[in-house]
């Protein structure tokens, strides 16, 4: 019996020390696998926030060489950005960024209720001439619900047409979208008066980054009417006085006009309100509501089926999943826009270019004095195990099967500033003959 428990003993020992061992190499495998899926996680991070563009080829390669690489696992890594904490709540009026070397301020306003688990819709609220962004703040702030984050910059003088304006407007929306946990589907931009120009100005050549733009008391020279184009995916909230002796309503008239043109989808409210000191020059109070209810009611289409680009020679940036790359020779607009009205601005010579999906994996596009440009994709918009279709100016430019690649996902993430749509894969195409536009009725290209 002493035998055999000491048999039984030993045994389990045996038994015991084996299962150790195993749970050890267990912990190990573990620990190795989570070490590596990090380090993956945080070169991706690096390679994404990274400021400076040296060595970003040294990065791609060591991220492309790492063990666990792979397409899914570098877009989950570039989906877990930004990564949110608790920041400040409620108004904060004096904050300040650095945009192009210069300090600039802004006012914010976070709900009391903000939690980073959460995502939240964002509306910058662009000033007027002789304000402020901090006294905007305190006219918005009293009347909105705690359930928007409100962002006001301020720019000397309301001059919100000039490049720095737009720099410095595109630069707060991506700091406060990686301080704060924004739902970048809901950012909405509104301005009154220079500031409504502004909302017009920024949100045309960005239209694909705003849920809607909201334009007060305002207008637009008829040189940039033909920007109104690329509002097409992007609603439009117009509101002014009948009696305003500042800016007529005859601009947000004609401006109506334009976007029924182009089927810019918009809503029209002119108010019969005047003031004691502005007369009909101003945002009523009483208007806040019907506004507020209709941001409530937009989301961005992140991948709209058609797209729409007019470009200066100075706005190079993608709309969407397209961008024109070399064009015929273009109006090019200054540090303040149109304030250079040589032959080009005056006559609106600018590059435009359509691009929709007609049917599964078929690309149409239709191009004017543009040379070459780029359509970019994803598993939501074309079947990259299917060859996919692009004809320019009804000319069948190319048909293939093109595959997704880590590079180019890293890159447009990165150029993009964005971790909700991704985009994989991309193909650059000439376009043999810029001189004229493939001509599509209903669709205006002039």
């Amino acid at each position: 019996m002493r035998k055999s428990l000491v048999i039984y003993s030993f045994v389990m020992f045996l038994v015991v020390g084996l299962y150790q061992v195993v749970s050890a190499e267990e912990v190990v495998e573990g620990t190795v696998a989570a070490e590596k899926q990090r380090s993956l996680g945080a070169m991706v991070r690096d390679y994404i926030n990274r400021v400076s563009a040296q060595s970003l080829g040294d990065l791609l390669v060591q991220i492309q060489s790492h063990p666990d690489v792979n397409l899914p696992s570098v877009e989950a890594a570039i989906r877990g950005l930004p990564q949110y904490s608790s920041a400040p709540v409620g108004a904060q009026p004096k904050r300040s960024i650095k945009v192009k070397g210069k300090n600039t301020s802004y006012s914010l306003y976070v709900p009391p209720s903000y939690s980073p688990e959460q995502s939240y819709p964002l509306i910058v609220c662009l000033h007027g001439a002789g304000f402020t962004g901090e006294s905007y703040l305190e006219r918005w702030v009293s009347r909105l619900e705690d359930r928007y984050i409100l962002a006001c910059p301020t720019i000397a003088g309301g001059a919100w047409w000039t490049r720095f304006a737009e720099d410095v407007t595109l630069g707060i929306l991506d700091s406060l979208s990686q301080e704060y946990h924004v739902d970048p589907d809901r950012v909405f931009l509104t301005g009154m008066s220079n500031g409504g120009i502004g909302a017009w100005i920024i949100g045309m050549h960005h239209a694909d980054r705003f849920a809607g733009i909201a334009p007060m008391a305002s207008g637009l020279d008829d040189v940039m009417f033909p920007f109104v184009e690329n509002l097409i995916n992007t609603p439009v909230y117009v509101i002014h006085g009948q009696e305003d002796q500042v800016m007529p309503v005859r601009l947000s008239q004609d401006l109506v006009r334009e976007m029924k043109r182009h089927g810019v989808p918009y809503q029209y409210r002119e108010h019969q309100w005047t003031h004691t000191h502005a007369g009909g020059h101003f945002f009523p109070h009483q208007e806040l509501p019907k506004l507020i209810a209709w941001f409530d009611q937009q989301r961005r289409a992140p991948l709209p089926t058609h797209i729409a680009m007019v470009r200066d020679a100075s706005h190079s940036m993608p709309m969407s999943w397209g961008r024109i790359d070399a064009t015929d020779q273009i109006a090019e607009f200054s540090e303040n826009l149109v304030d250079k009205r040589d032959a080009l601005i005056a006559a609106a010579i600018y590059a435009k270019l359509h691009a929709e999906v007609v049917e599964p994996n078929t690309i149409e596009v239709r191009a004017l004095r543009v040379r070459k440009y780029t359509l970019f994709f994803n598993d939501d918009l074309v079947d990259f195990s299917k060859p996919i279709v692009v004809k320019t100016n009804g000319v069948k430019s190319f048909e293939g099967v093109i595959t997704p690649n880590i590079e180019t996902l890293l890159q447009e993430a990165r150029q993009r500033s964005s971790s909700h749509v991704l985009f994989p894969a991309k193909i650059s195409l000439d376009v043999p003959s810029s001189g004229a536009a493939y001509t599509n009725p209903g669709k205006p290209m002039q």
